[in-house]
């Protein structure tokens, strides 16, 4: 049984409209509403759902914004996940937008897309330029993740589901498919040769054969923290304790997925370990990767290298395994790749060498 009755400030002016709905079985609800239709919607929607039994609790939604989500969120989980930097970025950005003061029940698809495509059109302050498709991708997938979590573990329901999942999503980025081409590989690493940093060379050669993330092979480190000023650490690089020359392997304890393998060594990538000297810290590589990364772009533009980034030489190994004959799940245990579909997006084989296989 519901019941609406006017509501009065002080003075005895008429302010809204009280609404209470008692069923047996459920607790009572109580909400104040501006007008009377309003009132009687509400009430409308409240004993539908429980006459239906789907009725849930919205006090919890009502009462928590999006950025006490998000802060819970990164107070409670980011600590137990292996990255942090990245999220926390986007969490304050989103905390920042119109979307951070919403309560969780106010947080609607209509409102996800307005500010989906209100973001599309911002400008990014690091680079200048329009803001890409998949940096939006990124902050709507990690709010879905987080709400996902509150529905699933906190117990804070919400009456339509996770908006998040009601919305287009922006169109995926192009992608990339840059292999080395012609004389590339022989000009980058003469370029590379003639680098400030002698370490320069090994690193790429050892990346081609390896098919190895920057992260796996090298120290980097994040972001500065706003607060102390300091970079954390996002990997430590390939450490020589993890090396055994005899058997050819490199075994990596922490990878971008969480799993740890152990990378199998061609002899070219064992001759470029065998040739580098042994630092005291225990890293194979004496460098970091912000250090490579810069050296790298300036190789390629001596070399009259266009377009090609350093990730590209995972892209580059990766096709060489499969192009030597290796299986699929034969290069996932190489490459790391969990799945077949995220493997194929790393995989680009060379026309002319499929011709060949088909004899």
């Amino acid at each position: 049984m519901a019941s609406i009755t006017p509501s009065y400030d002080r003075e005895g002016e008429h302010i809204g409209w009280q609404v209470a709905v008692r069923k047996k079985g459920y607790p009572p609800q109580y909400k104040t509403f501006r007008t009377k239709a309003e009132a009687q919607e509400w009430v409308s929607i409240i004993e539908s759902e429980m006459v239906r039994g789907v009725w849930r609790d919205r006090s919890r939604a009502e009462s928590t914004s999006v950025a006490d989500l998000l802060d819970r969120y990164a107070r409670e989980i980011l600590p137990e996940k292996k990255s942090r930097q990245g999220p926390i970025s986007v969490i304050r950005i989103l905390t920042a937008s119109e979307l951070g003061n919403l309560s969780l029940a106010a947080l609607s698809p209509e409102k996800l897309a307005r500010y989906r495509d209100r973001r599309l059109k911002s400008i990014s302050p690091k680079t200048g330029r329009v803001l890409t498709s998949q940096t939006v991708r990124h902050e709507i997938a990690l709010l879905s993740r987080v709400i996902t979590h509150a529905i699933k573990e906190w117990g804070i329901p919400l009456a339509h589901g996770n908006p998040c999942l009601q919305i287009k999503m922006p169109a995926q980025a192009n992608e990339r498919n840059r292999r080395l081409v012609d004389d590339e590989e022989t000009r980058l690493l003469d370029a590379c040769g003639n680098a400030q940093t002698p370490w320069l060379r090994p690193v790429v050669i050892f990346a081609i054969e390896t098919a190895m993330r920057a992260g796996e092979m090298l120290e980097s480190y994040g972001t500065a923290d706003t607060e102390t000023g300091l970079r954390p650490q996002k990997s430590q690089g390939l450490q020589w304790s993890d090396v055994d020359l005899k058997k050819r392997t490199a075994h990596l304890p922490k990878t971008k997925n969480g799993d740890a393998r152990t990378v199998p060594l061609s002899s070219k990538a064992v001759e470029v370990l065998r040739d580098l000297p042994r630092s005291m810290d225990g890293r194979v590589f004496g460098t970091t990767y912000e250090g490579i990364h810069q050296s790298f772009v300036r190789a390629c533009k001596r070399a009259g290298i266009e377009d090609l980034r350093f990730h590209d030489l995972r892209h580059e190994a990766t096709s060489r395994l499969f192009e030597k004959g290796l299986r699929e799940m034969q290069v996932a245990a190489i490459t790391g790749h969990k799945t077949l579909e995220m493997l194929k997006r790393y995989t680009h084989l060379k026309a002319e060498d499929l011709a060949k296989l088909l004899g």
